[in-house]
């Protein structure tokens, strides 16, 4: 059986679920697109190839084995792109919560059956249908669970609204021993340079004291400042609006001493190598493309 653990982003990983890009489907017609940014390399005809995105997931999996971290693979559904293991659930303390995502996207939960089948039934959950959320909008930080969600009464008009305000209500009862804290993000379904896809394109925390943050994520600067505070001003390596578009918020944490980052992050990375952090880098800008990077692409099961 496992033992589901996760109180944070940063603790000692031990078990983790990584996406696969292999039989992903090819090139999605344009009105099939979820998000501006797959749209634009659509449209200008440089959308990621399999064979290149199947190869940044493996030098992924590497640094896994590396570190002795288990890792679960989805079982594959032909012509689907499974990448965004995140997406699907997301693990607080040691209870699996099965995200309520875009209806065509159910097949994914199914393909990680087997993974589920392992943990206590009794520890794996699922909010009514109309609590919509998905894990890049969940961030464990010790006694706060902190939520990206969009409170606009237009939330209806944006497919890139993935996470409401039920479903914050369904977190705190389920949690209600944790602080629980939505942040509005600033949505876009046509411009990716204004659109905070998920909590996680515009905020994350890195090793024991440290955040990255993108401002103009935030709808409300109150909720923004509250992280800047939280963190302290001199923690936080603020990114500007290309490097949320390049995802520099979306590395992901093996421990609070190791993150496996995108090799082309090149401020990010000597910032964070200054801090004491370890820092594996990989390709990963093909897969960025479609609006998610190395947090979207795993889902932890165990930290330390």
């Amino acid at each position: 059986m496992i033992k589901l653990n996760i109180n944070d982003e940063t603790s000692r990983l031990r078990s983790v679920i990584l996406g696969t890009a292999k039989s992903n489907g090819g090139v999605p017609a344009l009105e099939d697109a979820y998000d501006p940014k797959s749209m634009l390399y659509i449209k200008s005809n440089t959308y990621p190839k399999e064979e290149d995105m199947v190869s940044e997931i493996e030098a992924v999996e590497e640094v896994f084995n590396k570190y002795g971290v288990q890792v679960f693979r989805p079982k594959l559904i032909e012509n689907y792109n499974q990448i965004f293991t995140r997406d699907i659930g997301f693990v607080i303390d040691d209870i699996f919560i099965k995200a309520n995502i875009l209806p065509d996207r159910e097949q994914e939960i199914e393909a990680i059956e087997h993974v589920l089948a392992q943990i206590d039934p009794d520890k794996i959950i699922r909010f009514p249908e109309e609590a919509h959320i998905e894990g890049g909008d969940v961030m464990p930080v010790g006694d706060y669970i902190l939520v990206g969600v969009y409170r606009e009464p237009d939330y209806s008009d944006y497919i890139i609204a993935r996470t409401n305000m039920l479903a914050v209500k369904f977190l705190q009862q389920t949690f209600p021993e944790k602080k629980v804290m939505s942040f509005n993000l600033r949505k876009s379904n046509v411009n990716p340079y204004e659109n905070a896809l998920h909590l996680d394109c515009c905020f994350q925390p890195v090793g024991d004291k440290y955040a990255i943050l993108h401002k103009n994520g935030f709808l409300i600067e109150e909720e923004y400042e509250w992280l800047l505070n939280h963190f302290g001003k001199e923690n936080v390596f603020e990114i500007d609006s290309d490097e949320m578009f390049s995802m520099n918020s979306n590395i992901f944490s093996i421990s609070q001493d190791v993150v496996i980052s995108e090799r082309n992050f090149t401020r990010l990375n000597t910032w964070l190598r200054s801090k004491g952090i370890t820092v594996e880098e990989v390709p990963y800008a093909e897969i960025s493309k479609q609006e998610g990077l190395l947090r979207c692409s795993t889902l932890p099961l165990i930290r330390e």
